[in-house]
């Protein structure tokens, strides 16, 4: 099996470069790059094609929340993990709703980690233990979390941006001018839409689409 293609995003150079060590050493991952702020991470998502990128949370010109927003609203197939020193809740969900689909303390051991980034490489959300029992906590004093009451709450705002223009009856050459990105970039968020969506096609797409009045003009 090939590697999982790892971008290592975090603005300390002495933890970054000791995760990539640790990344590199390990048979089954690559390093494919590193970044010290956001905008180093979404450029070199564009330009690396990671698997999996290890965001951190905290950083100077744009937080790793943000940051993996815009990465997944373009690159909705890589799988990010938060990687951070907060344990507090506000965070934990802030990443869950931006679309994170792993999150690890820094303290995490090397198999915690390597574990988390298999997993999600895979296509699994995966939450290390602390954060684990912090969800069940949660749960468990009654705390209510606020679901979308939007159709189809699992697609990224720019998978029902895409979404809509389907159904609206545009290809992917049209909705790669309208939305100003590549064609390649649309191909991917419709194969995540079809996916998300359980159709075969554009045409279930579209049933569903106007079934919850999505597109219609």
């Amino acid at each position: 099996m090939k590697p999982i293609r790892v971008l290592v995003v975090d603005d300390h150079q002495l933890f970054r470069e000791g995760l990539a060590s640790l990344l590199t050493a390990a048979a089954e991952t690559e390093v494919v790059g590193e970044a010290g702020t956001g905008g180093e991470a979404i450029e070199r998502t564009e330009s690396m094609k990671p698997d999996v990128i290890l965001m951190d949370i905290q950083m100077p010109d744009m937080n790793g929340i943000e940051t993996t927003r815009r990465i997944l609203a373009d690159h909705p197939n890589v799988g990010v993990i938060m990687l951070t020193m907060l344990e507090d809740d506000d965070s934990l969900f802030a990443a869950m709703c931006a679309g994170a689909r792993g999150y690890i303390l820094k303290g995490a051991d090397k198999a915690e980690v390597l574990r988390t980034t298999a997993a999600v490489a895979e296509g699994q959300a995966l939450f290390g233990p602390a954060i684990a029992r912090r969800l069940n906590t949660f749960f468990q004093r009654g705390a209510r979390v606020e679901t979308s009451i939007l159709p189809f709450p699992d697609l990224t705002d720019r998978e029902r941006e895409i979404l809509t223009l389907i159904a609206q009856g545009a290809n992917n050459t049209d909705i790669a001018a309208k939305l100003h990105i590549s064609g390649k970039t649309v191909s991917n968020h419709v194969s995540s839409i079809f996916n998300k969506l359980q159709v075969a096609d554009r045409a279930g797409a579209i049933v569903k689409a106007r079934d919850a009045d999505i597109g219609r003009r």
